[in-house]
């Protein structure tokens, strides 16, 4: 290879290098295998390539860059579904085209009605249990109501109870306290003496 070129870039260059750039990106290649394969068609360095791409033209082939992916996207899954075919006896591979002329075996398109089939019945299965998940909610509801209610009823039973309990114990109490009043008073007026014998006798005051 001749000595590199350091001159400004023409319009055709330019061309050449979105051209092969995005060929690489069609067939699933690098830019840097681009930039080298550039860079040897017009004595350029590889650098000098992935500046001028990166700074300059790849801004005006966004739209081209988009779909160079997608047809290496299709190509790839054209690819995979060869390989998969050429793997099952030739009678299997009974063919349709869709609108894309991509091809399809029969059996991916029973597998994808087979897939809308089951996804319609969990879909109805869903919904029936989020139907008695429902109905099972709104009865534990209503006895959660009730058990709330019959809650506060017994509070306020308690409640009572508790209140005839401590009138309870302050009669009692009054009452205690009244009976060893008396007690004291009657005891005030009694006087015992021993006699001859050692023996106490209650003496009248």
């Amino acid at each position: 290879m001749g000595s590199t070129r350091q001159d400004a870039w023409n319009h055709d260059e330019d061309l050449l290098l979105a051209e092969v750039v995005l060929r690489h990106i069609r067939e699933g290649g690098t830019q840097l295998a681009a930039f080298e394969e550039v860079g040897k068609k017009l004595s350029r360095t590889p650098a000098a390539c992935g500046f001028r791409w990166n700074s300059l033209i790849r801004k005006k082939y966004d739209a081209a860059i988009t779909i160079a992916k997608k047809q290496r996207k299709q190509a790839n899954q054209v690819s995979s579904k060869s390989k998969k075919k050429s793997a099952q006896p030739e009678k299997d591979q009974v063919k349709v085209m869709n609108t894309d002329n991509q091809s399809l075996c029969m059996e991916d398109v029973i597998n994808y009605l087979q897939n809308i089939q089951e996804t319609e019945m969990n879909a109805e299965s869903i919904m029936e249990e989020y139907q008695q998940l429902k109905e099972d909610y709104a009865q534990l509801a209503e006895e959660n109501k009730e058990l709330e209610c019959q809650i506060r009823k017994v509070q306020d039973e308690y409640e009572k109870v508790h209140e005839d309990y401590r009138v309870l114990l302050n009669f009692m109490d009054r009452a205690r306290k009244m009976a060893i009043t008396e007690d004291d008073d009657e005891s005030s007026q009694v006087k015992f003496q021993m006699d001859y014998n050692g023996n106490l006798q209650k003496v009248e005051k």
